[in-house]
């Protein structure tokens, strides 16, 4: 660290605040893939972005009745919005969140980005040095947000992959975690003012049940905390076996003065470079310090007019796009799947978001996050960008994510530059493993359940040698993958 003359200490502290996501994201672009143009480029399997829904988005954002231009779109606005399109988001909400009552424009506010929104809500709940509550591994981005700004941290409830006590499944978010981690808090001085809930979760695809909602709403309220809940992906659950359930759509609020609930287009429709966020409070002295911050952060007329007729088109979104953005996800989804069942890997099994949390666990010889780094590393140097866990200060070394809303064939060659990586590690912890005393890694293994997907450990090392049938198959299997043969001879050339 460099300690610039030019900038403040805040302004010094800001212009070093980046980890490996920003690290990974820099390298993409500097380097990105291109099919025709740079095919050995980085793929990007890092940010979370849906890039299967080019073709509809585009079709649809240029229709003739996106574009309006008038002077009430070119003037300066309500900095909460323009009202036409709070009132429309207030619509939307209602039909999608599946409320109980029609929900009111005058809650709604929009800024540029749900980046903005927990921004801005950090810095008026919060004043500097206090802490919101936040259950790992959780999305990064978000120590960014409510930090640079307000100064505010985060204080983490430690979830892991071993299933103890209450839990059911691997990470389990409980009361009891929250508790405690609220407690240790306090007991070290720290004023903790909120809580935050991802649903669905960020980088795990959980889906909470309404009972799961209403207990941390309820905890919320004995200790008078604030409930940020981001329901950014609440569209993208790709599989009917799922069921998305929305604060707002509860049918009684435990502190209704206290919950606030952000959604955006970027992620659901598969536009992240158009900054949309919304905030959805009933708490208007919340809604109106929020607004002031709305100055910065505000969007600008033609786009209102656009999201605006984006969300009115009810009919477009139902027959046209979920179903084929439902689709397409849940193809993308398998096939990644697939490829990791192949390889051995471990993976919790979900049906929300764009990502899947994968265990690359037994390709850390040492079980550190240094080991975890280098592998990630590993996989930027073989050009495919990948999230580690530190990223989501995951307590488990050896987590990553991986997003699959992507063409096919990006995919197909992400996925096998991963599998170089792994299969050149893999090598390597087994001549290493021949060389020193065998420890048993058994510990450091998530349970095998229903929720997470166990296939075949050939990969691991052993310590008397001996080898299996499923050790051969697998190993057939690998040879099979690596090998070009099938690509050289082909049936065509046979016959």
């Amino acid at each position: 660290f460099r300690r610039s003359p030019y900038l403040s200490a805040r302004g010094n502290i800001a212009s070093v605040f980046l980890g490996s996501t920003e690290e990974g994201y820099t390298a993409y672009h500097a380097d990105k893939y291109d099919e025709e143009k740079n095919p050995n480029g980085i793929i990007n399997f890092g940010t979370s972005e849906n890039k299967l829904c080019f073709d509809l988005m585009s079709k649809r954002l240029t229709q003739a009745d996106m574009n309006l231009m008038e002077p009430l779109l070119l003037q300066y606005p309500d900095w909460k919005g323009h009202m036409f399109l709070r009132e429309e988001v207030a619509r939307f909400l209602t039909c999608y969140c599946k409320a109980p009552a029609p929900l009111k424009a005058e809650n709604v506010i929009v800024l540029n980005g749900c980046g903005s929104v927990f921004s801005a809500l950090a810095t008026v709940l919060c004043d500097p040095g206090e802490a919101v509550l936040i259950a790992t591994p959780f999305y990064g981005g978000i120590t960014q947000s409510v930090f640079l700004y307000g100064n505010v941290k985060l204080v983490y409830a430690y979830l892991d992959s071993k299933i103890t006590g209450t839990s059911t499944r691997p990470f389990q978010l409980t009361v009891d975690k929250l508790e405690k981690a609220l407690q240790d808090a306090r007991a070290e001085g720290v004023t903790v003012r909120a809580l935050i809930l991802l649903n669905p979760q960020n980088p795990l695809g959980d889906i909470y049940s309404l009972s799961e909602l209403q207990d941390y709403l309820e905890f919320a309220k004995r200790h008078e905390l604030h409930v940020i809940v981001d329901e950014i992906y609440m569209l993208s659950v790709f599989d009917e076996s799922a069921t998305f359930h929305s604060v707002l759509g509860m049918d009684r609020l435990p502190d209704p003065q206290r919950t606030h609930v952000m959604w955006g287009i970027s992620k659901d429709f598969a536009v992240s470079g158009i900054r949309f966020g919304t905030l959805y409070t009933e708490n208007q002295d919340v809604a109106n310090a929020v607004a002031s911050l709305c100055y910065f952060h505000g969007v600008c007329g033609p786009v209102q007019h656009k999201v605006a007729q984006l969300l009115r088109d009810r009919d477009w979104i139902n027959q046209v796009y979920l179903r084929a953005n439902h689709a397409r996800l849940k193809a993308a989804h398998t096939y990644v799947t697939d490829e990791l069942k192949t390889l051995g890997v471990p993976f919790l099994n979900r049906n929300a978001g764009f990502f899947v949390w994968i265990d690359f666990r037994k390709y850390l010889r040492t079980g550190t996050f240094e080991e975890e780094m280098l592998l990630w590393r590993r996989f930027l140097d073989n050009k495919v960008l990948l999230s580690c866990g530190k990223a989501f200060e995951c307590s488990e070394p050896g987590w990553f994510r991986i997003i699959f809303a992507d063409k096919i064939h990006r995919l197909q060659l992400g996925m096998q530059r991963i599998r170089k990586v792994l299969e050149e590690r893999e090598r390597e912890i087994l001549a290493e493993a021949k060389e020193q005393p065998c420890q048993s890694d058994q510990d450091g293994k998530a349970d095998s359940t229903d929720e997470v997907i166990f296939v075949s450990r050939h990969q691991e090392p052993t310590c008397t040698g001996n080898s299996n049938l499923g050790d051969l198959i697998g190993l057939l299997q690998q040879q099979m993958r690596s090998s070009d043969w099938l690509q050289k001879n082909t049936a065509e050339q046979f016959a």
